[in-house]
């Protein structure tokens, strides 16, 4: 008998797509910060970025505008940047999601994660409720709220010490109602009119007004837990197969549990604080990288988060020139897409 092959060994694919989607995401960055209502060639986007390199800087010939260096640097590439962060963080928190109930429907939005985290920060925004935590009071009541939301569906959705999935999309969906009826509660209590505009476009999911101050949280922790999430994929992959089967290969079930709990949490919550609530990402993104990839852990992961940043940028892009010099809410491009997207698999999963 021959020796039986190594399930771990790299997908042939990632030799080729890995490159090509990190160049992808390169040139989405030159492209897309260069687009808007007012242009800025790729050439000089080039140019601009090129300049700030630590080597080759001094070398860049200063041939543009001072106009097109603050809309570069200023305006559109920390817009690009919290884009990626923000669209690898939902595709990374909707594979991580979808591992921890075995299903690839999960997503934040249909499990209520996401109208937990926006109650919780609609609140802290019209009322100042959770002011007293300084700067990151809207990261960190987001984070609360949806910490909160998934535990509860989390633990209403368990018999018999196993996660029953139709329960647990039921708890989801009923959960996410009530979320939003305590989020309408709040903004029609809301003490005035700015402060219900500010938070319905932010509920709306946006990336207007990015800031370089608002990628620091997001990027830490995502990359942290990208990080745990990627030692641990053989759990992931292993919960795939049932709690019993898992356990009886060696994972600690209840443990990885908790800590995926804790993962969704802090990528949903800090990423709903600076962008709103941008649904579908973290449903479709995975579910077509295990179309091209398989559902291995270790390639979807790091597949998802370059697809998911990629799209968003670009989705981001199309918001803010379509109807120019107005632009969309990005939550309401990605629900458009998403939503045909989402009835085709559920379609599909009922067919099987």
């Amino acid at each position: 008998m021959g020796i039986p092959p190594r399930t771990d060994r790299l997908h042939p694919r990632m030799a080729v797509l890995l490159p090509v989607l990190i160049a992808t995401a390169v040139l989405t960055v030159l492209l897309a910060t260069g687009l808007g209502p007012v242009s800025v060639s790729p050439a000089t986007t080039a140019k601009v970025l090129a300049s700030r390199l630590p080597v080759i800087g001094s070398s860049i010939p200063h041939t543009w505008e001072q106009l097109d260096e603050n809309i570069v640097l200023g305006l559109r590439l920390p817009r690009v940047c919290l884009g990626l962060v923000v669209g690898a963080s939902l595709a990374v928190c909707g594979v991580t999601m979808q591992a921890l109930v075995r299903n690839n429907l999960a997503d934040p939005f249909i499990l209520g994660v996401s109208s937990g985290a926006a109650a919780f920060a609609t609140l802290g925004m019209l009322f100042g409720v959770f002011s007293f935590l300084g700067t990151y009071a809207l990261s960190i009541s987001a984070f609360l709220g949806a910490g909160i939301t998934i535990i509860f569906v989390y633990v209403i959705s368990r018999v018999n010490g196993r996660i029953n999935i139709t329960q647990l999309l039921l708890s989801g969906v009923a959960t996410s109602m009530i979320m939003d009826g305590v989020t309408s509660i709040i903004k029609l209590s809301a003490p005035n009119a700015l402060g219900l505009h500010n938070a319905e476009f932010w509920m709306s999911g946006s990336l207007a007004g990015a800031k370089w101050a608002y990628l620091k949280l997001p990027l830490l922790v995502l990359l942290g837990c990208m990080a745990f999430l990627m030692v641990n994929y053989r759990g992931l992959n292993l919960l795939l197969l049932g709690d019993e089967s898992a356990g009886a290969l060696g994972v600690n079930v209840s443990r990885l549990q908790k800590a995926l709990v804790l993962a969704a949490s802090l990528m949903a919550g800090v990423t709903i604080a600076v962008s709103g609530t941008i649904g579908f990402v973290g449903l479709m993104v995975p579910h077509f990288t295990r179309l091209l990839v398989g559902g291995d852990h270790r390639r979807v992961l790091p597949v998802s988060a370059l697809l998911g940043g990629i799209l968003v940028v670009w989705v981001d892009v199309a918001a803010r020139m379509l109807i120019a010099p107005e632009e969309l809410p990005v939550g309401v491009l990605t629900a458009v897409i998403g939503g045909p997207i989402f009835i085709w698999m559920l379609k599909k999963s009922y067919r099987r």
